[in-house]
């Protein structure tokens, strides 16, 4: 019995190491950033604590057992009958409490300085992104910068970055591994997340809160940039880019994927979708897209957002030529 139960345990100890290990190539646990090296810390703290508390019992359960077991020299052995023990009671009682409150402290600590700026680059002014969720895609506003991106990310290293979180229609929840924990997207109202890259490189983002058939495309790429290359996007883009129409952005509230778009301006200068929750569903029902509270639209009106801009550049197209033949009559 003794041998059965020592196997056991440096099995699981084998084990524990050899998930521990796997651990490292994980997004959560490969932070750039001082957001998510803090919260994986916590993770790795957590993770240590428990694996400490489940040895000690198995260490305890194997002696118990190894002790106490049935032997050939105490078969007649009968142990007295006793009616509780206080000290007993006290002792298995303080000690979840002991481990509640030894898990609590870090974890409270850590939440309330995530809801600031990084205390590294607290003396530096953040970067502002309106970051809102549509089904199934990421529309992210610079609103000091007049920029808007479509399911791409660009942002400057070393600075922090608050994210103002809101959403157009299904709550979502906005997901970076590699930067920082999610935090919910609601239709009608903000949230605020403060995240940071350290280092230059491409990390992916994606939406974590399920919200219907389309919700495993609805990912986007970050780009940390050195703050000069940041700044040379940024003029690139306001001399480039062309400018953000409330018809085309009507476009983006229909359902459905779309690829990277970039524009000049935001549509923050016409609707702010954490004070009007209904913007998506009026444009829907304006181009004939009809959805239900699960995320599901009909078959009959259910229209890709590409094809219905392909078909109203088609009509303009034609309304355009009967234009010019009429003024030519």
């Amino acid at each position: 019995m003794y041998k059965l139960y020592r196997k056991f345990i440096m099995l699981s100890m084998v084990l524990s190491v050899f998930l521990l290990g796997g651990c490292s190539s994980m997004a959560v646990l490969d932070p750039k950033g001082p957001v998510a090296a803090q919260q994986k810390d916590l993770i790795m703290l957590s993770i240590y604590f428990m694996l400490f508390i489940v040895i000690v019992v198995f260490v305890l359960f194997t002696f118990i057992v190894f002790k106490y077991r049935e032997r050939p020299d105490n078969m007649a052995y009968e142990p007295p009958e006793m009616e509780g023990s206080k000290i007993l009671e006290i002792v298995w009682t303080v000690i979840p409490v002991i481990i509640v409150i030894a898990l609590s402290i870090p974890t409270v600590q850590v939440i309330y300085s995530l809801e600031g700026p990084p205390k590294e680059t607290a003396h530096k002014e953040p970067l502002v992104v309106h970051a809102t969720s549509v089904d199934w895609k990421w529309v992210f506003s610079y609103p000091e910068e007049n920029i808007e991106t479509v399911n791409y990310l660009n942002i400057p290293t070393e600075r922090p970055i608050l994210f103002r979180l809101t959403s157009a229609d299904a709550m979502a929840a906005l997901w970076i591994p590699q930067l920082g924990g999610q935090k919910y997207n609601m239709s009608g109202m903000e949230t605020q997340l403060y995240l940071q890259a350290d280092e230059p490189g491409v990390y992916q983002g994606r939406n974590a809160n399920f919200t219907g058939q389309g919700f495993s495309g609805q990912r986007f790429e970050v780009t940390a940039k050195p703050e000069d290359e940041f700044e040379a996007w940024v003029e690139e883009t306001q001399a480039t880019a062309p400018e953000l129409t409330e018809d085309q952005y009507e476009l983006f509230m229909l359902p459905g994927e779309t690829g990277l778009h970039t524009f000049s301006s935001t549509h923050l200068d016409f609707v702010d979708h954490a004070h009007d929750a209904e913007y998506a569903m009026n444009a829907r029902d304006k181009h004939g897209v009809h959805v239900d509270p699960h995320g599901k639209g009909k078959d009959e009106d259910r229209t890709d957002m590409d094809d219905i801009k392909t078909r109203e550049e088609h009509d303009r197209h034609e309304n355009s030529e009967e234009g010019d033949h009429e003024h030519s009559h």
